[in-house]
């Protein structure tokens, strides 16, 4: 079949603003001072862990609006979606908000997801703001996905551990700008066989090769051109297996690749086992220390892109191997050199 995929040119849409929260845990680990808001009780004041989610979402996009000195109604769109059924998480949580609203499920690409559709309608012109929104709860995901944590299981050496937490993202076109989305590349849907539910790692990072790949070849560019590639969230098995994939196909990335992931906990001291996971993973790290990193300079041009396993409960019991997605975005300081 004929490959007719497309990098999207999105330049002009601009990160005006993004907000994070995170649990005890996440709170714990090596980027806990960062995080805009956290509970020790993962609670956030509601009775069970899915409202709790839901209130993440509600306190971010609340936050990363009052940065921006903007309202409900400034906001023409807004991209939400979590790994809970149906994302009630994200529904329940945005209720109160009087938005045009966009459910998705990408599992954890969903951050970088939700970015790539309000850059696309910013840059084209169609929304002036469009907000994107995602969150995780570790205590929801295993109660949906495996056992409830009371159950006590055995983790296996490859499994990661889902994040609690969330982050929202505002994009704009006019404004003091955190960075630019230059341009964007959907992921296509890769599976390899891989049924080891707690091996999400080598379930995504046959997808996030294919990306990588076709990106760095419809680009004409390679890693070296890159300050990092970071991806969310692949974890220690999926990146290294990432890196014999490229090294395979004849790309060298070695020192170019990290995982918000890894970046999230202390892998030896937190017992996370292959590190972070969860929706919220790459949106809590993207907007707490990725994108604050390129506001100062220290990053100038960056790809960041999440993987998402697109496993539900129903498929991991039916014995379905994995499916995998992942999508990438092109991030630059503003106004800095291609």
């Amino acid at each position: 079949m004929e490959n007719n995929r497309k990098i999207i040119d999105t330049s002009g849409a601009l990160i005006l603003a993004a907000s994070s929260v995170v649990g005890g845990k996440e709170f714990e680990g090596p980027l806990g001072s960062l995080f805009d808001f956290h509970d020790p009780s993962d609670r956030f004041g509601q009775k069970t862990f899915e409202r709790s989610e839901g209130e993440m979402q509600r306190l971010v996009l609340a936050s990363a609006m009052t940065k921006l000195g903007v309202g409900a109604s400034d906001i023409d769109a807004l991209f939400a979606g979590d790994l809970m059924n149906q994302c009630v998480s994200s529904a329940y949580g945005l209720l109160e908000y009087d938005i045009p609203y966009f459910g998705l499920y990408g599992a954890c690409s969903t951050a970088a997801e939700g970015l790539m559709l309000a850059s696309i309608l910013v840059s084209r012109g169609i929304s002036d703001l469009a907000a994107a929104v995602t969150s995780s709860h570790n205590s929801a995901a295993e109660r949906q996905y495996r056992n409830p944590i009371e159950y006590g299981g055995q983790r296996t050496p490859t499994a990661q551990w889902t994040v609690t937490g969330a982050g929202a993202f505002v994009v704009g076109r006019k404004g003091d700008a955190l960075a630019e989305i230059a341009d964007v590349f959907p992921g296509i849907v890769v599976e390899k066989g891989v049924t080891d539910a707690a091996n999400m790692g080598a379930a995504m990072a046959p997808a996030a090769a294919d990306t990588l790949l076709n990106y760095f070849e419809l680009s004409g560019t390679s890693p070296s051109d890159y300050d990092i590639i970071i991806s969310g969230d692949l974890g220690r098995e999926g990146v290294t297996i990432l890196g014999e994939l490229l090294a395979t196909s004849g790309v060298d990335a070695s020192g170019k690749l990290d995982d918000c992931g890894l970046m999230i906990y202390d892998l030896e001291a937190q017992d996370v086992h292959a590190g972070g996971s969860g929706c919220g993973c790459s949106a809590s790290v993207l907007a707490a220390s990725i994108l604050p990193k390129l506001k100062r300079g220290e990053l100038r041009n960056i790809l960041f892109y999440g993987t998402g396993a697109m496993m539900s409960p129903s498929s991991l019991k039916q014995g379905l191997a994995i499916p995998a997605v992942a999508h990438l975005l092109h991030l630059k300081a503003y106004g800095g050199a291609k």
